[in-house]
């Protein structure tokens, strides 16, 4: 799996301008191929009068879904310069819809190429990247005499609590860094005096 990877902040859309014609990249975050498809069919609705409606997306933090549409224009002008620029920015889960109103110039090959892929990546500027990276989840058990204290600390240290379980015992589920894993064993033995319990679990992906 990929340490980390980058995508869109946020869902939005950016215009520019290229010898008289209108390029506007909407941007989306997406989940799954199904979430990119949707968004597409959803600009394409939404820009039904439009000369074109060229798209592009990668799912996966390893990029193993990639799909463009160049959409009437000619063949690799505008879907694969879409999709390139997405993976020179390590782009992931993230959908691209360029829709272009013709203004009566021709921009010719080169000119298209350098018009869809600039729209994406000044949309990418404008609408800013997040970084997510790999964590590993971990459950915690600890007795609810010592739980306030190790709360407190994971808090105060950064740590990603991501839910917090009573019972019998107190159960802590978190995210660390696979590096820091073996550390953070001995800090809470050390902060529970051996009490509590670690179980390491499986991979998902938060925020950097």
């Amino acid at each position: 799996m990929q340490d980390e990877y980058r995508t869109v902040a946020r869902v939005g859309v950016h215009e520019t301008e290229v010898n008289r014609s209108r390029f506007l990249c909407a941007l989306a975050p997406a989940a799954t191929e199904q979430e990119a498809q949707d968004f597409v069919a959803a600009v394409r609705r939404e820009h039904a009068d439009a000369t074109h409606n060229c798209w592009a997306y990668v799912i996966g933090a390893d990029a193993a879904v990639q799909r463009a549409s160049d959409d009437g224009e000619p063949g690799g002008t505008a879907g694969v310069p879409m999709l390139q620029m997405l993976l020179r920015r390590d782009m992931r889960y993230v959908v691209a819809v360029v829709t272009r109103y013709y203004g009566g110039v021709k921009l010719g090959a080169g000119g298209l190429i350098r018009a869809y892929g600039g729209a994406v990546g000044e949309a990418l500027d404008a609408l800013g990247t997040l970084t997510r990276r790999r964590f590993r989840l971990a459950t915690v058990t600890v007795d609810h005499q010592r739980a306030g204290k190790v709360q407190n600390e994971l808090h105060a240290t950064g740590r990603d609590v991501r839910d917090v379980r009573y019972g019998e015992t107190v159960t802590i589920e978190i995210g660390l860094p696979d590096a820091d894993v073996d550390a953070f064993r001995a800090w809470l033995a050390d902060v529970t005096a051996g009490t509590a319990r670690f179980e390491p679990g499986g991979e998902a992906y938060g925020d950097a």
